[in-house]
């Protein structure tokens, strides 16, 4: 009997929070990005992980307002990071320059990373439940209209 409650506990478990939810989408360069959850509450963490990107290129990760086509994400939750702080947003380099040498995470081998981004219904003062807000990846400040790096996963705040 323990057992037959042990299982149905177990599937409501999962019917409540489906395993589905989880997203990965494969970049331009051939980069992976991967969350645990693309629908979550104001203030959730988000566990987010990146295979293969190009470690010679620095990436910001964080959680923006997705933008028209062509345009970086912005405005985004922490801002751009270049102090190296905060859970919104991340500075991920393997070769950062000389000012920012503490200030990055570095990239793991095979250009991996994984990092919990906070999700936010707000965004300065945009509302995600209103405009679509996403997990994004694009160049650091060092390629800044570098757009081929740029890649998206969707959010939706509830």
């Amino acid at each position: 009997m323990k057992r037959a409650i042990f299982g149905v506990v177990i599937a409501l478990t999962f019917a409540i929070n489906p395993v589905a939810d989880a997203a990965t989408i494969k970049g331009a360069q051939g980069q992976t990005l991967s969350v645990s959850a693309t629908t979550a509450k104001s203030g959730a963490m988000i566990k987010v992980r990146g295979n293969k990107f190009d470690e010679t290129v620095g990436i910001y990760l964080a959680f923006c307002v997705v933008p028209r086509k062509g345009q970086p994400p912005t405005p985004c939750g922490g801002g751009v990071n270049k102090a190296g702080l905060g859970e919104a947003s991340f500075w991920i380099s393997s070769n950062p320059p000389p000012y920012a040498i503490g200030l990055t995470e570095e990239f793991l081998p095979g250009g991996r990373f994984t990092q919990k981004v906070r999700v936010s219904k707000k965004i300065g003062k945009f509302d995600c439940t209103k405009v679509k807000c996403a997990i994004t990846v694009r160049a650091d400040h060092l390629r800044g209209a570098d757009r081929s790096y740029d890649t998206f996963i969707p959010i939706k705040i509830k």
